[in-house]
């Protein structure tokens, strides 16, 4: 059963946002046991919506659900179950479109989600590297669809532009869950718009996706720290997808994750990106602050932060081509930092990867955490000079680019076969 938002439009009340217009239409659609709440001829701005479970928000080709430019229309919610809000990154729920606990959500169509990012950034003054934009000094909201505790979620078609300093897809605690065939296009000057993050996730597929962001295009993390319970990142495939970030194509942990295992990325285009493939362990800080419990004046980044030793284990890397790498094509490193807490990082398989970028791969283990069992096959890594792709500095994350002398340290059970590291 369908149920078409214009006709909602008598709820405005002479307001702008049709955030209770577009609410109502699920919500009606919920009571009456599912269906598809349409989206189509025209632009509709809106503040928080909530999907419910057998809903599918499908935006048409003719259509485009528009993010408020007004931060208050992204309140803080105070009713969510599944989480500890205060335990999630940057500390805040706050976001366009949420589901909890709901099953057999999804949001098609090939119309557009529009964030309106313009609206929560601003130029850096004195601009000499990094992002060129920076996150306005008030609040902005962190994310833009935030899924948790969710069970069979499909997104498809799709396409998500202009998300803010926020990420775009955050999918929390969730399982069997499928993105297909959808676009997300943001600016890449602007800090921390992740693409898709999969976060404590079962059974993801990413299929047939275009992704061109300034943050990290799809992340695969188990960071449990806002669960009442430690959940394992497990089962995501990645296949069929062009991706392009000023900081990493494919993001793998963080700092204190949990368990990331069984997951295969395949037949994948990163260009004009800073890291194609990175699973860095982040240093910590000087102390081992537990998550919720950081300084105020912690970085942000470190404050976004686990409860347990991290072991990542069994991950393929097939097919993959990567062109104009302003940093590395594969970083792998565990900060020598206490607060930093790893059981192992090991079983990493790359085959047919083909790089062109600034520097050479690069696995950094430490002394009581040494990376093993890593099978470098069939791939070719070129380097190139700055001359050839200049500009590092203008690169987002590329700012920090360290110059790497040591391909493998602290690494065992290494095997390169049919493998070439060429300086051009």
């Amino acid at each position: 059963m369908d149920f078409n938002v214009i006709d909602y439009a008598h709820l405005l009340e002479g307001e702008k946002l049709y955030t209770k217009a577009v609410q109502a239409a699920i919500d009606d659609c919920a009571a009456a046991g599912g269906g598809r709440v349409i989206i189509r001829d025209g632009v509709y701005t809106t503040g928080t919506i909530t999907l419910k479970s057998n809903v599918n928000l499908h935006i048409e080709e003719s259509g485009v659900l528009l993010g408020s430019p007004d931060c208050d229309d992204y309140p803080e919610r105070t009713d969510v179950k599944h989480v500890n809000s205060v335990m999630l990154p940057r500390r805040r729920n706050a976001c366009l479109i949420f589901a909890e606990e709901c099953e057999n959500i999804s949001i098609t169509g090939m119309g557009k989600i529009d964030c309106n990012g313009l609206s929560f950034v601003e130029e850096v003054e004195n601009y000499t590297g990094g992002w060129r934009y920076k996150r306005i000094a008030a609040p902005t909201p962190p994310r833009a669809v935030f899924f948790t505790g969710c069970k069979n979620v499909n997104v498809k078609d799709v396409t998500m532009v202009n998300q803010p300093a926020g990420w775009g897809y955050w999918i929390h605690d969730c399982d069997f869950v499928s993105f297909d065939r959808v676009k997300v296009i943001a600016d890449v000057q602007y800090p921390n718009n992740d693409g898709i993050h999969i976060n404590c996730c079962s059974n993801v597929t990413i299929s047939n996706c275009s992704i061109v962001c300034g943050d990290d295009c799809i992340v695969v993390r188990a960071n449990s720290a806002s669960l009442s319970e430690n959940k394992v990142c497990e089962r995501v495939v990645v296949t069929n997808c062009n991706l392009t970030s000023y900081a990493s194509g494919i993001r793998i942990g963080w700092l204190n994750d949990g368990v990331i295992r069984n997951c295969t990325f395949s037949n994948i285009v990163m260009t004009d990106t800073n890291v194609g493939i990175a699973i860095k362990l982040p240093y910590g800080g000087e102390k081992e602050y537990e998550p919720g419990n950081c300084p105020q004046d912690l970085p942000l980044y470190l404050v976004d932060r686990g409860r347990e030793e991290t072991l990542i284990e069994n991950l393929s890397f097939n097919n993959i081509i990567m062109d104009e790498i302003y940093s590395t094509p594969i970083a792998v490193e565990i900060a020598d930092c206490k607060a930093t807490k790893c059981k192992a990082i090991r079983n990493l398989f790359f085959n047919g990867i083909h790089a062109r970028g600034l520097e050479f791969p690069y696995f950094k283990g430490r002394t009581e955490n040494v990376i093993k069992n890593i099978k470098i096959c069939n791939c070719t890594f070129e380097k190139v000079s700055d001359e050839q792709l200049p500009n590092y500095k203008e690169h987002g994350a590329t700012w920090g680019r360290p110059i790497n002398n040591t391909i493998f340290n602290h690494v065992e059970d290494i095997a390169l076969n049919g493998t070439s590291f060429t300086n051009l």
